[in-house]
């Protein structure tokens, strides 16, 4: 398996639902041990407990808005950006009602957008996501949407290689500010990398944080909820990851910004 099937199923084993069904697990296994048998009814209290919090909508809504570190932007304050860079969040390969790859749902978000800030700022949309995701997401956007991509970046994994990527293509074109259209959550560790790709970036979130329910609802565990529990740590996670990698590559004398330090990953 490669680093980014590897980085999947971590991310699958740590995070809800199976983290902590995984704690409570444990602790079943701990409660048959003598010794360890209030140990074990204490980790499966936590993980059980910990499982029916994140899936309750004030959980969830409290992540997502504490993931969420921009504001809405105004397309009249676009200033001196030269482009609109939207990243790809996800694709449906052979979606049976479209005969072929379709944009996933946290694509779509992203896409509906960004094509709103196109038609705004009449500013060129360059679309950077892996081949699949780059593919479809430039066909709906056209044909859909009636926005067409100047630019598709295709061989990106990861927001890393996202920035990177675009970098070059961008670079090539004379571009070195854009607007940035990804989730609201996904912003904080977008703008780090392509600011560090060389890239000077306006944040434009799409799918923001919105009031879904309310009094007792908002405590009563569902699986959208839980959901977006997932998608806000998994973030909160990957920040932290990528300021360890960050000070790793600044103390090894890595990190290389602009056009050059992209075409070198």
């Amino acid at each position: 398996m490669d680093y980014f099937v590897w980085k999947q199923l971590l991310k699958n084993l740590v995070l809800p639902p199976t983290g902590p069904l995984l704690l409570a697990t444990l602790g079943l296994v701990l409660v048959g041990a003598r010794r360890l048998r209030a140990t074990g009814v204490v980790l499966c209290a936590l993980g059980l407990g910990s499982l029916w919090l994140l899936a309750t909508p004030m959980a969830a809504d409290s992540l997502v808005r504490w993931a969420e570190r921009y504001p809405a932007l105004d397309p009249s304050q676009v200033g001196d950006a030269k482009a609109i860079v939207i990243l790809a969040g996800g694709v449906r390969v052979d979606a049976p009602e479209y005969g072929t790859s379709a944009p996933g749902a946290t694509s779509l978000e992203r896409l509906v957008y960004g094509a709103r800030l196109a038609r705004a700022t009449h500013l060129p949309v360059l679309i950077s996501g892996s081949h699949f995701e780059a593919s479809s997401m430039s066909d709906f956007l056209h044909q859909d949407l009636g926005v067409s991509a100047e630019w598709v970046e295709n061989r990106s994994r990861d927001t890393h290689q996202n920035a990177q990527f675009s970098a070059v293509i961008l670079a090539r074109a004379g571009v070195h500010k854009v607007v940035l259209v990804t989730s609201a959550a996904h912003m904080a560790r977008s703008v780090v990398e392509f600011n560090q790709a060389g890239i000077d970036t306006i944040p434009a979130p799409a799918a923001m944080w919105t009031q879904r329910d309310s009094g007792v609802l908002a405590w009563v565990p569902n699986a959208d909820a839980l959901v977006r529990s997932q998608r806000a740590m998994y973030e909160g996670l990957g920040r932290i990851v990528q300021d360890v990698q960050f000070r790793f590559r600044s103390g090894a004398g890595l990190i290389e910004t602009g056009p050059a330090g992209a075409a070198g990953q």
